[in-house]
């Protein structure tokens, strides 16, 4: 069955970064488009940043310039590097990929801003 597993979120100071990693199982992940979605606390769910399977990359106005999507195809695992992080990037952020018509999530990870 499909699996998304994000790690690497946590407490993170204004200006810091942060790496986000998505291990995907049960499908072939080179073929699909994933995603990150975010939600922040009182706010709706928010697409962060695509990536295609060739490699095309989109970014919410939000995040552009800050943070950047890629994946490593061999070892099956998304990324999403955070800099320059602020505190409206507080939020859970979420994997996800659609394989046949059905959208599929992550547990999600907590990504805190404060000082």
């Amino acid at each position: 069955q499909v699996q998304l597993v994000e790690s690497g979120g946590g407490l993170v100071q204004p200006g810091g970064s942060l790496r986000l990693s998505c291990v995907a199982s049960g499908f072939v992940f080179g073929s699909r488009t994933m995603n990150w979605y975010r939600r922040g606390p009182g706010k709706q769910r928010e697409l962060v940043a695509s990536i295609t399977s060739g490699g095309s990359t989109n970014y919410g106005d939000s995040v552009k310039g800050r943070f950047t999507i890629s994946r490593d195809n061999a070892k099956n695992t998304l990324y999403l590097r955070m800099n320059s992080l602020k505190p409206e990037d507080t939020a859970v952020y979420y994997c996800n990929t659609v394989v046949v018509f059905k959208d599929y999530w992550g547990q999600g990870s907590q990504v805190t801003v404060s000082s």
